[in-house]
């Protein structure tokens, strides 16, 4: 979905160079020459200008709701995992396995291990295995926050009572940083989210150590 958003804004900013560009040269077209009656009296030049921004809006629309549908479409995730945000951490149940829960709170800076990013790093990460779909469904137990992982392409509000859900697939193994990006209080920037991407058999080697 990242991807299919990344080209989209392409393709949107090229059809507005386009249109910039074209607006450019008639406007320097027009101080540059004197006016006739063929410009001020133009019926077919009026309805190409009143056509032509019709079709492309119409071409900005369809792969813009194609996006849309896309973004709301979950197929059948080989992981559901459930995140709960509290005051000042996650907690995550792996839904799938019995009795796989833990929370998830920042490493402070004067624990931090060498290396690791400050106010990023947490003492329990997701590990989730690459190229599988991963469905998140999200919750908070006190106030909103919002659990966002802007390299994955994800950002969904946290709604106490009430349960989101959204998706997304590791093409490669890594470590990916987010933050709560809601401003839930006085502490919410130091909820850091770190999504570990594994291949199966170390992710299942984890979840083994875990149970």
């Amino acid at each position: 979905i990242m991807e299919e958003l990344v080209e989209f804004h392409d393709h949107a900013l090229m059809v507005a160079l386009a249109i910039c560009s074209l607006v450019l040269y008639l406007l320097t077209l027009m101080l540059a020459e004197k006016l006739s009656s063929n410009t001020v009296d133009a019926q077919e030049v009026e309805l190409i200008w009143t056509i032509l921004p019709a079709i492309v809006l119409i071409l900005l629309a369809l792969p813009s709701l194609q996006i849309l549908y896309m973004m709301d479409e979950i197929d059948e995730p080989d992981l559901t995992l459930k995140a709960i945000g509290h005051q000042w951490y996650w907690a995550y149940e792996y839904t799938d396995f019995k009795d796989l829960t833990f929370d998830s709170y920042m490493i402070p800076t004067t624990e931090l291990p060498s290396g690791h990013f400050r106010l990023l790093e947490v003492d329990h990460r997701i590990v989730i295995p690459m190229e599988s779909p991963i469905r998140i469904i999200i919750t908070a137990n006190d106030v909103l926050h919002s659990w966002a992982v802007p390299s994955l392409g994800v950002k969904t509000d946290a709604i106490p009572g009430r349960l989101n859900q959204t998706s997304f697939i590791t093409t490669r193994p890594g470590v990916f940083y987010g933050q709560c990006s809601e401003i839930c209080g006085a502490n919410h920037s130091y909820m850091p989210i770190v999504v570990e991407s594994t291949p199966l058999t170390h992710f299942e080697h984890w979840s083994t150590l875990l149970s």
